[in-house]
């Protein structure tokens, strides 16, 4: 009695790893360069707000664009604009692309704004 050939499937889950492989990198990159352009945002979020809440209070101008600035994503311009009653500030920021496969892409620009009311010092 013949047998008839069986034909091996060892190595194929191997070659089917190779292939998909890079697949997996370029995904999990791209996930993380969101999650960091993500929390660039809130970065600059945050550092309207608190750079337009210590204008509003009576700050100096450049005190309070230092404090946003310690706050906002590295490289970011934050600007005030006061106006009597208002005040209003302004973070924009750029994040860089991820390198590697992701090389060519563009950077992505983050920006927030914030406004606060203008504190009376008057007891």
């Amino acid at each position: 009695m013949t047998r008839p050939a069986r034909h091996s499937d060892r190595g194929a889950a191997t070659a089917e790893l190779a292939m998909v492989l890079p697949l997996l990198i370029a995904v999990t990159l791209g996930l993380v360069w969101l999650l960091a352009v993500g929390a660039a945002q809130v970065r600059a979020v945050d550092a309207a707000r608190e750079t337009a809440r210590a204008a509003a209070r009576g700050d100096a101008v450049a005190e309070a664009v230092a404090r946003g600035e310690r706050v906002a994503p590295e490289g970011s311009r934050v600007s005030v604009h006061d106006d009597g009653d208002q005040v209003t500030a302004v973070v924009v920021g750029r994040v860089s692309g991820p390198g590697g496969l992701f090389g060519r892409l563009p950077g992505v620009t983050v920006s927030a704004q914030a406004v606060a009311a203008v504190e009376d010092s008057s007891p």
